[in-house]
């Protein structure tokens, strides 16, 4: 990946400074959200709260990690078709091997923790707690994503979320059967931290490598991984309905196709950290859409904790200054404990 460069001197002088000892203070590619690109990460993370309400829906039908790779197939459909449409190099090239393959199983290990995750809790608590992975974006952007600083007031924000998250999460001890909630509650929280994790790693390696052929190669190696332990560990048989075709159609096509495409060009162009206060709004419609399509009626520790997720992302939202923006001449010390590794 090149260098980005931290000193930016008049349009007048043609020489460019860089330094390779020396990590970058700003990502000039990314930038803010505005109105019109808000809304659209909006309505994708609409989109990405009715996940988990698909896959709850599929596992009457399919064991956990079977609907994983059928999910799989019909995601990479959707990708190859679009990688056709652009165009995209989908050889893999030499030094490009080994971050497609971590990268696959980081993916392969945060979908088994979601799929058990929700297997074993309710559709509107795993999507709760899945959407930690916003948390986990903001603080983990501050450390590897150049200029994604988490300034004061957003660290507020994420601490309000979070104990909005916590509240919603309570409600698991009240309800029948609270040792399998409290284990899919366990699971799931696992699962947004890997997924937190796993964006940040994405955003670092799109500038670098073709996001069409990242997605298809985490569809490829993730169906061959799912297919083999399913084999091994799901001898039940499954049954093939519709509701199973509606749910692997959601999951697939919407989700792991045009969900995944969305998710991981917005962190090509926008700050993780920005793009991720706003996926906090997850858990209240992932709470109205699991009681209006699989009756899971919400409770007031539902409620209040959605009210405090929203305050705690609007606060997160919060843009810190740039520093001395208009003043190219003065120049910007880097620091030289840590990098772009």
């Amino acid at each position: 990946m090149s260098s980005n460069v931290a000193n930016r001197s008049d349009e007048a002088s043609p020489t460019r400074q860089t330094s390779s000892s020396s990590p970058p203070t700003t990502d000039l590619r990314r930038r803010p959200l505005s109105l019109k690109s808000g809304l659209f990460v909006l309505f994708v993370s609409t989109l990405w709260s009715g996940n988990s309400i698909a896959i709850k829906a599929g596992l009457d039908y399919a064991p956990a990690l079977r609907l994983g790779w059928m999910r799989m197939v019909a995601g990479a459909v959707v990708i190859l078709g679009w990688a056709i449409y652009t165009r995209a190099d989908l050889r893999i090239h030499r030094g490009e091997w080994w971050p497609l393959i971590s990268l696959s199983a980081f993916f392969c290990v945060q979908i088994i923790f979601m799929n058990l995750g929700i297997k074993y809790t309710t559709a509107g608590h795993a999507t709760v707690l899945i959407v930690t992975s916003s948390i986990w974006i903001s603080v983990l952007s501050h450390f590897f994503i150049p200029g994604d600083r988490l300034a004061p007031v957003r660290l507020i924000g994420i601490m309000i979320a979070y104990s909005g998250i916590i509240v919603i999460s309570a409600d698991s001890l009240r309800e029948p059967g609270a040792e399998n909630l409290i284990i899919g509650d366990i699971l799931s929280a696992i699962s947004g931290f890997l997924l937190g994790a796993r964006i940040v790693y994405n955003a670092r390696l799109v500038s670098r490598i073709d996001p069409a052929k990242m997605l298809l190669f985490q569809a490829a190696f993730g169906t061959v991984v799912f297919i083999i332990i399913s084999f091994i560990f799901e001898p039940a048989p499954w049954l093939w309905t519709w509701e199973l075709a509606v749910s692997l159609f959601y999951q697939g096509m919407v989700i792991a196709g045009f969900g995944f495409i969305a998710m991981l060009l917005m962190s090509k162009y926008f700050f993780p950290s920005r793009t991720s206060a706003i996926h906090l709004t997850q858990p209240v419609t992932g709470i109205l859409l699991a009681w209006l399509i699989l009756d899971e009626d919400p409770s007031e520790l539902l409620w209040a904790g959605g009210i405090l997720v929203m305050a705690g992302a609007l606060l997160a939202q919060k843009r810190s200054a740039p520093a001395n923006p208009t003043h190219p001449t003065r120049p910007v010390k880097q620091s030289s404990s840590g990098g772009d590794a």
